[in-house]
């Protein structure tokens, strides 16, 4: 029997929920987005900026934790590291607000526990290598601040290779030496390698150069709707193989479809090609994104359980989906640089 909207929010509140990707924490920043208080959910077929993301909302969602996507603007790339440090001061600055909802959470241990103590875990993810400006040195300063992955390319071809679509596209160039030397660098601080928007060329020599499980935080896949941001078959299987997971986005464009079924098909696809230790969620929300009927914002996300239970997903597998393949990486890449700068879990 499939779970009702009721129930999936009951397991909601049994499992970890993680979403790997919303932009809210640039809000924070330039807005003054205040994340603790309840905001207007946005109006259908509206491209909104501001809208998706708060904490009365993810506690109405059951979601156990969010992943901030800390996203720069790449020309000229000076001031990018310090537009990331002020996106994390934003966070900070929401938690000593709301120490008793909200708390910074690096590793699984510390998302299981933050759950258990009625808090929200507050989890960081850079988009796009010119965050570092060309020097790798910036990874360790943002690991010490308690950042979690990075994106090596967003919607433009940087000091470490190119993107999928954007300026400087490039089917042919592949990770640049100072790519390289990232990946090593991210290997090293415990800092999670996205391939989310890199070019094709640039995953697989991720892929081959990379130690430790990476992530593609917000994507589609072209098993589904065949579009120039979703990755294909092939990768999905060498992302499984790699032990890494893949958050489907929330946005209709890259969906190809208007309803809460098209993430429902990209999920069950990714189960299909590569197993059911891949799929996870990505929404991409607070980014600029158009989410498909159902999912209008981070309390809906009950409804896509309920959605992938009607189509035969069993509840040990949802639990997977939800937060499960999200904490086994968490878990295969220890945060070691703020580990031993702080102590903290």
């Amino acid at each position: 029997m499939s779970l009702d909207v009721v129930d999936a929010r009951a397991l909601h509140d049994q499992v970890c929920v993680l979403d790997l990707h919303a932009d809210t924490a640039k809000l924070m920043d330039k807005l003054g987005f205040a994340i603790e208080k309840r905001h207007a959910r946005p109006a259908p077929r509206a491209i909104n900026l501001v809208g998706h993301v708060d904490l009365p909302r993810l506690r109405d969602g059951g979601v156990a934790g969010q992943f901030f996507g800390l996203w720069t603007a790449p020309y000229p790339e000076r001031g990018c590291a310090t537009s990331v440090m002020r996106q994390l001061d934003a966070i900070d600055r929401a938690i000593a607000r709301s120490p008793d909802q909200l708390g910074w959470a690096l590793t699984g241990a510390a998302v299981r526990a933050a759950k258990a103590a009625g808090k929200i875990a507050a989890l960081g993810g850079i988009e796009g290598g010119q965050a570092i400006e060309g020097d790798p040195g910036w990874i360790e300063r943002f690991a010490a601040r308690g950042v979690r992955y990075l994106g090596l390319l967003h919607f433009s071809a940087n000091a470490l290779g190119a993107p999928a679509r954007g300026r400087g596209e490039d089917p042919d160039r592949g990770l640049s030496g100072v790519g390289v030397e990232v990946i090593r660098e991210l290997n090293r601080c415990g800092v999670i390698v996205d391939l989310a928007h890199i070019n094709r060329k640039g995953f697989f020599e991720a892929l081959a150069v990379s130690t430790a499980p990476p992530m593609v935080t917000h994507t589609g896949v072209t098993g589904v709707h065949r579009h120039w941001r979703n990755i294909d078959d092939e990768q999905l299987r060498a992302l499984g193989a790699a032990g890494g997971c893949a958050g489907i986005i929330f946005a209709r464009k890259y969906l190809g479809g208007r309803t809460i079924d098209a993430v429902v098909d990209h999920l069950l696809h990714i189960i299909d090609v590569a197993g059911e230790d891949v799929p996870a969620l990505g929404s991409d929300f607070d980014g600029f994104v158009v989410p498909p009927e159902g999912l209008e914002d981070v309390a809906c996300l009950p409804n896509l359980t309920a959605a992938l239970s009607r189509r035969g997903v069993p509840v040990r597998v949802l639990e997977k989906i939800l937060g499960g393949n999200v904490l086994r990486v968490l878990d295969a890449v220890p945060p070691t640089t703020y580990l031993r700068a702080t102590g903290a879990a």
